[in-house]
């Protein structure tokens, strides 16, 4: 586990008025909270966030925030976004304790490339991440799926990941995670067919029975 560090600065006030300052300043307000600390108000460096946030953990990253002389091992557990700009503006971090189990949100990533699908077959993702429990130290990066031998017809289900040692999910193993099967186009083709040939039949019937008629 990284060790990374996150200098915190008290005392911020409260309001959207204050907020604003901070950003002007590039930093980012925040709260930190959890094991027994209540909400308290903070500041963090933009850049620094950016930083510590950018690893291969991405928002799992477990840090260091050193805040009043003292250091607590937390989680940026939610993220405020400006609606059109997308930058953060404000961060809940979540004190955590080196041996708890705790949830964590960890993205599906699908490897390999299926070349027995052949032109009709699609690969459709329907999970894109997964909760997971594990100590902090034990947060999976990512949950990779290799689809290169799925056939049409075929799925991947959260019973069938394989999940790292120390890692455990309360997710239904029946939930697919990954399918293959026929493209809308291939679909709507079939079904276009096989009312071309209910009506080819319906036909076909017709012209039997004016026949016996005759």
């Amino acid at each position: 586990m990284a060790d990374i560090r996150l200098a915190a600065d008290t005392g911020r006030a409260p309001g959207t008025r204050s907020s604003k300052r901070l950003r002007r300043e590039g930093k980012i307000p925040a709260i930190v909270y959890g094991h027994g600390m209540g909400a308290t108000s903070i500041a963090v460096d933009g850049r620094d966030l950016r930083h510590a946030l950018s690893g291969a953990a991405g928002l799992n990253a477990v840090l260091t925030i050193e805040l009043a002389g003292e250091e607590h091992m937390a989680l940026a557990r939610q993220i405020q976004r400006h609606p059109t700009r997308q930058t953060v503006t404000h961060v809940d971090f979540l004190v955590v304790d080196r041996y708890e189990v705790i949830n964590s949100e960890v993205p599906i990533t699908l490897v390999g490339e299926a070349k027995d699908l052949g032109s009709e077959g699609v690969i459709e993702q329907v999970m894109t991440s997964l909760t997971v429990q594990s100590t902090p130290g034990n947060i999976p990066n990512g949950i990779e799926v290799d689809i290169s031998d799925m056939h049409v017809g075929e799925h991947v289900s959260v019973g069938e990941l394989r999940l790292p040692s120390g890692v455990a999910t309360e997710v239904d193993p029946a939930e697919l995670v990954v399918t293959a099967k026929l493209s809308a186009v291939s679909v709507e083709v079939e079904a276009e067919e096989a009312e071309a040939l209910a009506a080819a039949d319906g036909v076909d019937i017709a012209t039997e029975s004016a026949s016996e008629q005759s």
